[in-house]
């Protein structure tokens, strides 16, 4: 967030093509591009403290089982940004209807 609030809209646009560029290689999969999140908690029956996950940001994908969810994800800008970066993937588990 810092890093962003003294770029103009050019610098912001020119930062974010390879997710564009990445986003349109993933098409229909991607479900949301998502958004980048700040200031998470870590919320219990006592509660709440600062979260200790380093969370950056999150995207829905849509993919037939996690290998093809690794195939999409295969060359995304994130991966490349900065030494340890990473990116983790969940599965969404279906819920009986009610």
């Amino acid at each position: 967030m810092e890093q962003t609030q003294n770029m103009s809209p050019e610098d912001m646009k020119k930062g974010m093509d390879a997710w564009f560029a990445w986003a349109a290689e993933a098409g229909e999969a991607l479900v949301d591009f998502g958004s980048p999140l700040i200031g998470g908690l870590k919320l219990s029956p006592s509660g709440s403290t600062p979260s200790d996950r380093e969370v950056s940001g999150y995207s829905i994908l849509q993919a037939e089982d996690m290998d093809a969810a690794k195939v999409i994800l295969a060359g995304h800008p994130h991966l490349a940004w900065a030494a340890g970066c990473d990116i983790e993937v969940h599965e969404v588990m279906p819920m009986p209807t009610m």
